[in-house]
């Protein structure tokens, strides 16, 4: 008995005990059938995920140590900072550049 042959015979004893329903037509309602279970597991859960760090950020934010506000947050902060200062001025001083060239009239050759 070939590979084709075995299949088609599990298929037929499976075809006559599930009243005609196919293999893969039973087989996908049972996945779909539990997947509203899975879904409401998820969002159910009563267990927390992760730890709430809002505490802790709200100490470090509220601290009164002279820094400005955006820079309380670390290396991270202070070089999103530099960086943002950084690109700004540059595009300033392009922006000024092309402003200045513009105004000058070209020379006629």
């Amino acid at each position: 008995m070939n590979w084709t042959n075995e299949t088609a015979a599990v298929h037929a004893q499976y075809s006559s005990l599930t009243g005609g329903r196919s293999f893969l037509h039973s087989a996908a309602f049972l996945c779909f059938q539990k997947l509203p279970r899975l879904a409401s597991r998820a969002f159910s859960s009563s267990a927390r995920q992760l730890k709430n760090k809002v505490p802790e950020s709200q100490k470090i934010f509220q601290e009164d140590n002279g820094l400005p506000v955006h820079i309380k947050g670390g290396t991270g902060d202070v070089l999103l900072y530099r960086a943002t200062m950084t690109l700004t001025i540059a595009g300033t001083c392009y922006s000024l550049y092309w402003l200045l060239i513009a105004s000058f009239p070209q020379k006629k050759e």
